[in-house]
């Protein structure tokens, strides 16, 4: 959707997608430099729009990294009280033995399929950031993937506040 934006809020916008990389950098970056970019221009909807959306994706992102970060932790948990249940657990300085190798396959497909959770939650958030930015610089709307919206966005487009819209519908039934 071609939304009609000048080139500066085309800019701003594109900027407040490309801030989430600041993550690397700053810890809790990825919350707090889109949200000064996005407050600092929070009037045009075009901007107020792919904040709210960067926002909510950072957050959504967040969500599920610790999500998947408890899941991991149960996991370990239920693995180590398993191995102290049925075999013993050793670890000395030339080995480590669990009794049973099998006990191991478990754990190591865990692992695995949580290690693959996680690439693929790393991949999802720079492909969908670098997506939005190229959108927002083109002047189009984007709407980010697997988002929860914690802030909810508004309409690009309509302008009319809700007492506005209300006034104008009970004109229009008189």
């Amino acid at each position: 959707m071609e939304t009609t934006s000048s080139q500066p809020d085309k800019t701003v916008a594109a900027f407040v997608h490309l801030s989430t990389f600041s993550k690397y950098l700053f810890p809790f970056g990825n919350f707090i430099f889109p949200l000064i970019l996005w407050t600092a221009k929070q009037k045009d909807p075009f901007v107020d729009h792919h904040g709210k959306q960067a926002l909510n994706f950072q957050i959504s992102m967040f969500l599920y990294f610790i999500l998947l970060v408890c899941i991991g932790i149960a996991g370990v948990v239920f693995w180590g009280v398993h191995f102290n249940l049925d075999d013993p657990f050793i670890i000395s300085e030339n080995y480590i033995s669990t009794g049973h190798p099998h006990n191991l396959i478990s754990l190591f497909v865990f692992a695995a399929i949580l290690g693959f959770l996680l690439l693929g939650l790393f991949v999802l958030d720079i492909v969908a950031v670098i997506l939005a930015t190229i959108k927002a610089s083109e002047g189009q709307l984007y709407k980010y993937p697997l988002t929860i919206n914690f802030i909810k966005p508004t309409q690009v487009g309509n302008n009319q506040s809700k007492n506005e819209q209300f006034n104008n519908n009970q004109n229009q039934t008189l």
